[in-house]
């Protein structure tokens, strides 16, 4: 498949996100991804409003799920979402259910590896529980609290090349990649490239250093769909 670009709108209001949303669009980005603090803030009225607003695109609801699985996907596909999360942590009960409800509500599902003692195996396992694709995480506090140890913070590119060859679907990597990292995911031979903290300047202000949020998302955009993914046997 040809790379694709997502936007995570990890942002508190709605208001804020369709503007965000708007920018991403105009600059080329593919889907819109209605990030865990925004549906923390908002629920399923930020989903309803950027299905409102973008009737065509693919939005991802970054739920996390973790328990209710049914119920949480069913939610999400109905207010307009088209991607939900479930967490590889979660019991595999819950994990059959988001696939389930997926199956039937026309949704794709997710499944993220965060926290998996072996990420590799984690990845496979979802996706033998039926995920459509991987995300391949390294957590925001884990980078953090490591980091802070003094040790070498951990990177999603560290295994990605493994968790690609060890799956058939479509693979994410996400947790801490600088611009350059994100725009190289597809070389790895991960297509779908998902932009949030790499733009971010600090953990509570959605914007880049210069400002300019729509010149650098269409420099991004610009750079990840000029690639070919390799295929990995």
């Amino acid at each position: 498949m040809k790379p694709i670009v997502q936007i995570s709108l990890d942002l508190t209001n709605i208001d804020e996100a369709l503007e965000t949303a708007a920018l991403a669009m105009r600059a080329g980005v593919d889907w819109l991804e209605a990030g865990t603090p925004l549906i923390l803030a908002e629920g399923l009225h930020g989903v309803r409003a950027l299905r409102q607003a973008f009737p065509n695109t693919p939005i991802v609801a970054d739920l996390k799920t973790m328990d209710g699985g049914y119920l949480e996907a069913e939610m999400m596909a109905k207010a307009g979402a088209t991607h939900v999360v479930v967490m590889a942590r979660a019991h595999t009960e819950t994990i059959k259910c988001v696939v389930k409800a997926g199956a039937d509500f026309g949704c794709k599902v997710m499944g993220d590896n965060m926290i998996c003692e072996d990420m590799v195996a984690g990845a496979k396992w979802l996706e033998d529980l039926g995920c459509d694709y991987i995300i391949h995480h390294i957590g925001y506090d884990e980078r953090r609290g490591i980091a802070a140890a003094g040790h070498r913070m951990p990177s999603p590119l560290d295994k990605l090349r493994e968790v690609v060859q060890a799956v058939k679907v479509p693979v994410q990597a996400v947790g801490g990649l600088s611009l350059e990292q994100a725009i190289q995911c597809p070389k790895y031979g991960a297509p779908l490239v998902v932009l949030g903290a790499p733009l971010t300047i600090d953990a509570d202000a959605f914007k880049t250093a210069d400002g300019n949020l729509e010149a650098s998302l269409r420099m991004i955009c610009e750079a990840v769909h000029a690639q070919d993914v390799p295929a990995f046997a």
